[in-house]
């Protein structure tokens, strides 16, 4: 940098100056540190350079005279306000473009940004863990990620601190447990919950807003709260010491209040001590078997990870003694919310192809509105080839010229800038609306991003303004003055390609538009294996006084004249599922181990749920060991153990958590999972009532609210102490699409935004084209030719542009929206008619516009554009 100012620095002053610049770096070097001194020496430099100061050698005096500089901005704002429609476009166009690509960057900025907020946030890793069948596995390094999970076992926690000299710090918690919380006369269901290790604030980064990190945590029956948890019990008044009673009967003292931020790719409402569920049930504590836990640890910062991986078989050998295949592997707290491929994640997870969409939008929307710019100001080179002949006449240099309209086009650029910030202002909240997040925007007015922005603009401008700016100079000022000056072969062709790369980039997104909503069409229409519809679900959370009358209470609910079946379960689809160590017979005859999902169900949860049965039977109380003995698989748990034909798994032995039996039925597959991945094994039991912890009824109701209220009577006759805590299945199953739905709002937002902004370049080419031939329409008028005719002769080469553009958009955008899909198991495929469909869309918005125009200058009188002739 010091280089820089000895280049542009008057040399009468440079030595003075220089030496005051480092004598201030060193002050500051000392008082606030290298890193801050260099920023305050860039700065300097940075204001230093303006006129009076710069060096003014032979070849560069014009670019150091004030008055001259003075002039250029001067004239360049005349030439705006003078010509205000094209002014008005490529600033509209400009600031549309700034504002979405900034918006765009807010939201991409978020979703990369998460779990950033930990200061070892490069030194963190979590454990992933794969749990196999019996046989014996060559090398687990050839099995994919997606076959880990992120839950696991709570044993690996403090092996991996034993064994690993490195691994400083390891905490655990578990999945997400409902509890009734109790305080004074409030009563509510909570159903995010976890266990946690004393450990957390080692780990992670969450601000305590009252409580002691250090001993928070220690104690049995403590919990720490979030903020918006404690609020809801405790308004403004004090948390720290005071008792919530959990599940009517155990007391918490509350010991901590956090506030954990909005990018953390897990969150919780509260955390209760690890060791309150240690001195429960200390004995899964040494199971490697028991899986409910999530395991983060930090390492020595600059403790190197190449060899974590090769000591695994040797720490697994030591520590691992259970008969299955068992393995782990180390991610990074970095790879957790982007890239991660693991299953049972412990919260949402984003999607890189997503960001990837939506950067190109950005880039899109912006080079749009760029090539708006530059095709506004190359057709408008003939009106101002007069203006540079006579400068050039006079002694203009062209060099002089070409930095008066690169001012022109910088000034626009900024002038864009300004109202883009305004948008962007204006736009974030509804952004933040659309996107269901908190996006944090401070981060923008930095003065780091600040200097940033400056340099950005001024390159856009540079950009944008570059190539008008050397074609105008570049006229013979001979031949404009004589009359015989004609736009350049060149210039046109320009304008051909850049108004048909807008078309492509236009096409490709409304594209992308139509395939994203049919893909959620799909989503929302695709035949589940069930029926979701009317199904209402009343989660009672384990709570043991309703397991206990649970069949009561069943009762008593089908006899409700709106309610069509009833069934008590562990779980319901879209909702969280175990897996179990199950062994099934093989055609072999021999037991084969595998780990499917579990549903925990009772004899009506078949009929409930309207699922098929492609085989045997369902539970039943004419059976009533099946409670005890039998089993149900669906398809692809049949195909698991070697049966193409799911009649032939019925009847053969299996084992599953303690459990001997027969095979009884299989039900066809059904997606107890979203769409985006395909349909796993699963095995279905008979629920004990300590496993049971919801209900379902299938309602057939014209009135809803009346319906809801009876039953919530009948409820609270029978569980007076528990809230009435319901939900829709649909409702709560379509949840898993809540992301995918806001990805296609802002998604059509931003590529109707970018329509928007080639419309405008379209509409100030139309406006220019249509003036330049006035003449010559006046003549076709007078010699005859028809109103149609002359906007088809004024459209045509607009239209053949488009055609040209289909020819590239088309191919590439299937390409791109086929990638996008592949993040679905079950996807459309892309026909013809969604082109169609697209490119007519694209045409008619096209002859709207030019429309605008055209059909003015056909209509106009003959006379008016001849007058001069």
């Amino acid at each position: 940098m010091l280089g820089f100012f000895r280049w542009f620095c008057n040399p009468d002053y440079a030595e003075d100056i220089e030496g005051d610049l480092v004598e201030r770096f060193q002050r500051t070097a000392k008082k606030k540190g290298v890193k801050a001194a260099k920023w305050l020496f860039i700065k300097e430099i940075l204001l230093l350079f303006r006129p009076g100061i710069v060096r003014s050698p032979a070849g560069f005096g014009e670019f150091n005279q004030y008055g001259m500089i003075k002039n250029y901005f001067k004239i360049s704002l005349r030439n705006i306000l003078r010509h205000k429609t094209f002014s008005a476009l490529n600033i509209a166009g400009l600031s549309v473009g700034i504002a979405s690509c900034l918006l765009i960057l807010i939201y991409v900025n978020n979703e990369r940004s998460y779990d950033t907020y930990n200061h070892q946030y490069n030194n963190t890793y979590r454990v992933l863990h794969y749990f196999g069948n019996q046989q014996e596995i060559d090398d687990f390094k050839a099995i994919a990620n997606k076959d880990y999970m992120v839950w696991g076992n709570a044993p690996v926690a403090p092996a991996l601190k034993d064994y690993f000299p490195e691994v400083e710090s390891v905490f655990r918690f578990t999945s997400p447990s409902p509890w009734l919380v109790s305080y004074r006369d409030k009563t509510f269901s909570e159903n995010n919950i976890v266990f946690a290790d004393s450990t957390a604030f080692e780990v992670f980064d969450w601000p305590m807003i009252a409580g002691n990190p250090k001993t928070a945590l220690n104690r049995p029956n403590t919990i720490v709260l979030t903020k918006k948890l404690a609020e809801k019990y405790f308004g403004v008044e004090d948390p720290i010491g005071q008792i919530l009673i959990m599940d009517t009967e155990d007391p918490f003292e509350v010991t901590g209040v956090i506030d954990i931020p909005t990018n953390s790719h897990f969150s919780f409402d509260g955390m209760i001590s690890m060791t309150t569920f240690k001195n429960r049930r200390p004995e899964i504590f040494e199971n490697w078997g028991y899986v409910d836990f999530y395991t983060y640890f930090t390492v020595r910062s600059g403790a190197g990870m190449s060899d974590f991986a090769d000591r695994i078989p040797d720490f697994l050998e030591k520590n691992f003694t259970a008969s299955f295949n068992y393995d782990v592997r180390m991610e990074p707290l970095s790879e957790a919310y982007l890239y991660s491929e693991a299953g049972r994640q412990p919260g949402p997870s984003g999607s890189l192809s997503n960001i990837f969409v939506f950067t190109s939008v950005a880039i899109f929307i912006l080079l749009i509105a760029s090539i708006n710019f530059m095709n506004l100001s190359t057709a408008r080179s003939v009106e101002r080839a007069k203006e540079v002949a006579i400068r050039k006449t006079i002694g203009s240099l062209k060099s002089a010229l070409i930095f008066q309209f690169l001012v022109e086009a910088i000034l626009v650029s900024f002038l864009a800038a300004t109202v883009a910030m305004a948008l962007v202002l204006i736009g974030h909240p509804y952004l933040e609306m659309l996107s269901g997040k908190s996006l944090p925007i401070d981060w923008l007015f930095t003065p780091r991003n600040g200097v940033l922005a400056v340099f950005l603009v001024l390159a856009l401008g540079l950009v944008s303004g570059s190539y008008p700016a050397f074609v105008l100079s570049g006229f013979k000022p001979v031949r404009v003055l004589k009359g015989s000056f004609k736009t350049s072969s060149n210039g046109i062709w320009l304008r051909k390609t850049l108004v048909t790369l807008q078309f492509v980039l236009s096409v490709i997104l409304l594209v992308g538009t139509s395939v994203v909503y049919s893909q959620l069409d799909f989503l929302r229409t695709h035949d589940l294996g069930f029926n979701p519809d009317r199904v209402l679900v009343i989660d009672y959370g384990y709570d043991g006084l309703v397991q206990r009358k649970i069949e009561v209470i069943k009762r008593e609910l089908k006899q409700h004249p709106d309610v069509v079946g009833a069934s008590a379960s562990r779980a319901t689809p879209g909702d969280f599922f175990p897996h179990a160590g199950t062994g099934v017979e093989e055609p072999s005859g021999e037991i084969s181990y595998q780990s499917p999902a579990i549903y925990e169900i009772d004899e009506d949860f078949i009929n409930t749920f309207q699922m098929n049965l492609i085989a045997g039977r369902s539970f039943s109380v004419d059976f009533p060991l099946d409670s005890s003995n039998a089993l149900m698989l669906n398809e692809a748990a049949a195909r698991l153990y070697g049966y193409s034909n799911p009649a032939d798994v019925v009847g053969k032995s299996f084992e599953q958590w303690g459990r001997r039996g027969k095979v009884i039925g299989v039900v066809q597959d059904f997606n107890y999972v979203s769409l985006h991945n395909k349909v796993e094994p699963l095995s279905l039991r008979y629920g004990t009532r300590e496993n049971i912890s919801m209900l379902s009824l299938r309602l057939n109701s014209d009135n809803y609210t009346n319906t809801l209220s009876e039953l919530e009577e009948i409820w609270r006759q029978n569980v007076p102490h528990r809230p009435f805590d319901t939900h829709f299945l649909d409702q709560n199953f379509n949840a898993q699409y809540e992301a995918d739905e806001r990805f296609g709002i802002i998604f059509t937002v931003f590529s109707g935004l970018a329509v928007f902004v080639a419309c405008l370049g379209l509409f100030g080419l139309t406006i220019f084209s249509t003036a330049q031939r006035t003449k010559e329409v006046g003549i076709r008028k007078v010699l005859g030719a028809s109103t149609s005719s002359i906007v088809g002769l004024l459209s045509r080469d607009f239209l053949q542009l488009f055609v040209v553009s289909l020819l590239v958009s088309v191919p590439l955008s299937w390409y791109i929206m086929t990638r996008w899909l592949e993040n679905f198991a079950y996807s459309i495929s892309i026909g013809w008619e969604v082109f169609a469909w697209s490119a007519i869309c694209i045409l008619v918005t096209s002859l709207v516009t030019m429309s605008l125009r055209t059909i003015g200058t056909a209509l106009s009188n003959p006379v008016d554009a001849l007058r001069d002739e």
